[in-house]
């Protein structure tokens, strides 16, 4: 592009030229003179000022066309870069986009996932929730009871060598059961415990016949009706813990009773009179389809039992009680099989023995008496000055109404008398309780086979208590329990003697220790 404008300079320059030398050439026979020589060098060296400064233009307008094609290039390269950066960017973004749409399904996928977990966490609290509520209606109780017992000698100038020796023995108790509520109105229980099945007056297993394992077994298991709109109400059926106020005297505190129970407790508004309760029982002991003892009857005792509280100033509680329980077809029981403790048959029912005055022999063993039992108690609880050693007196008469006269005596053997003091309590940590208690009674007071099978004997018999607990823990006690007793009238028809001991004489005293450690649960 330069080359073609100097062509076009030199060809304006040549032109100019000659058309300032061609008037010259038309003046007619003028020469040359020094004038024209120096104009025409002024023209020239004009003309050659204006190609400089043509020139000179064209360096400037060729230095501008460089900067505008350099620009053009940065222009284009930028461009160019842009077009990259613009195009990266473009990826970029659909990276992120893609990224972004990840994070999205990923985030989708989380909530998803948190709303599934949410569901089963809700699903799973329900389902404790619902457990817990189950569980929460039932309350779990039992023990486990390691005692060590102890007969002292009952030495008699008539005793063989040997036969009134010191007997030691070491015994296990285990029970274990719930009772809750199946709804407002209902409760249950069931309850398992240790124990010769055929024995329901005791719930121990003596630690012996090699090893053998040791008999657990249905103890209770009950409904309860007691609605919520008549708190006044109770109703029990099956086999249950004893619903009216009793003592070892008539019933051992191991012997659960079957059959049904009603219960109608009135709370008073009183200044002395607290409350008033009615109670009644009906108690299946056998069921049978017909046999010559029973007359093809079932046997049961029924009766009742009213009770009254009163307080008496702010210190002392009263509770007094009284009850009626009449025994139909009771021959059954001298009939049954004997239990069995340690190898050894000891009587039907009771581990000591049958001791009521009886007549025939087995199958046809019958009772000299009919029992009906009229049981007055007396619990008179005191608040002493220390709240630990409440004072607690239990008074007790009761009398088999009809009871036979006996024939060795010439008297009926209907009465059985006792107290029991105690000073203490047994609720809390480190509390400690003393006690005794008396009993005196007659052989045809009670049914022999159902009542304290821990006493000298089930009947006819004098009988000491001392007994002593601590709480070491809530759950540990300590207890020491010492029964001194002897059979009243050893010349009445199977009453326990002593070895040695003759029909009408008087035999000594059994002390028979005991000696326990229990966790209660």
């Amino acid at each position: 592009m330069r080359s073609a404008l100097k062509v076009c300079v030199v060809l304006l320059f040549s032109a100019v030229v000659v058309a300032q030398a061609a008037p010259a050439s038309k003046k007619s026979g003028s020469s040359v003179t020094a004038q024209d020589v120096r104009e025409l060098r002024q023209a020239l060296a004009a003309q050659q000022q204006q190609i400089q400064q043509m020139q000179e233009e064209m360096r400037r307008r060729d230095q501008l066309l460089q900067q505008m094609q350099q620009a053009l290039a940065q222009a284009q390269s930028n461009a160019s870069t842009a077009q990259e950066k613009a195009a990266a960017a473009e990826s970029l973004a659909s990276q992120q986009g893609e990224s972004v749409s990840k994070i999205q399904g990923d985030l989708a996928d989380v909530k998803l996932n948190q709303t599934n977990a949410a569901e089963t966490t809700q699903g799973e609290q329900k389902r404790v929730s619902t457990i817990e509520g189950t569980l929460g209606r039932f309350r779990f109780t039992g023990d486990v009871r390691v005692r060590q017992e102890d007969f002292s000698a009952q030495d008699n100038p008539g005793c063989a060598a040997g036969a009134c020796r010191f007997r030691p023995r070491e015994r296990i108790r285990v029970r274990f059961g719930f009772e809750g509520k199946l709804n407002e109105d209902f409760n249950a229980g069931v309850f398992l415990a240790s124990g010769i099945i055929t024995d329901p007056t005791s719930t121990n297993e003596t630690l012996t016949n090699v090893f053998e394992r040791k008999t657990i077994a249905f103890d209770r298991g009950y409904i309860t009706y007691n609605p919520v709109a008549h708190k006044w109400l109770s109703l029990t059926g099956g086999k249950f813990a004893y619903t009216w106020i009793r003592s070892p005297f008539t019933f051992d505190s191991d012997l659960n009773p079957e059959g049904f129970s009603e219960k109608f407790s009135f709370n008073v508004k009183h200044t002395v009179l607290k409350n008033v309760t009615f109670t009644g029982m009906q108690l299946l002991f056998n069921e049978t389809t017909g046999s010559a003892v029973t007359s093809g009857r079932d046997s049961s005792a029924l009766g009742g039992q009213i009770s009254a509280k009163l307080q008496l100033g702010s210190r002392v509680t009263w509770t007094s009680s009284f009850s009626a329980l009449a025994w139909n077809r009771q021959d059954i029981i001298l009939n049954e099989p004997a239990s069995v403790n340690g190898g050894t048959a000891v009587g039907a029912f009771a581990p000591n023995g049958v001791t009521n005055c009886t007549i025939g022999a087995s199958p046809n063993r019958r009772y000299c008496s009919d029992f009906l039992y009229a049981d007055f108690i007396n619990n008179i609880s005191v608040k002493t000055p220390w709240e630990k050693l409440p004072l607690v007196a239990v008074l007790e008469y009761e009398q088999n109404l009809d009871a036979a006269t006996s024939a060795v005596t010439g008297t009926k053997q209907d009465k059985s008398y006792g107290i029991d003091v105690s000073l203490g309590r047994q609720s809390k940590k480190n509390d400690l309780q003393f006690g005794y208690a008396f009993l005196r009674q007659e052989q045809d007071a009670v049914i022999s086979s159902f009542n304290e099978s821990d006493q000298r004997s089930p009947t006819n018999v004098v009988q000491h208590k001392i007994y002593f607990n601590w709480r070491i823990k809530n759950n540990v006690t300590f207890g020491v329990t010492d029964w001194i007793g002897r059979t009243l009238n050893t010349a009445l028809e199977n009453a326990k003697r002593a070895p040695g001991i003759a029909a009408g004489q008087q035999e000594p005293y059994l002390n028979r220790a005991q000696f326990d450690i229990i966790y209660s649960f």
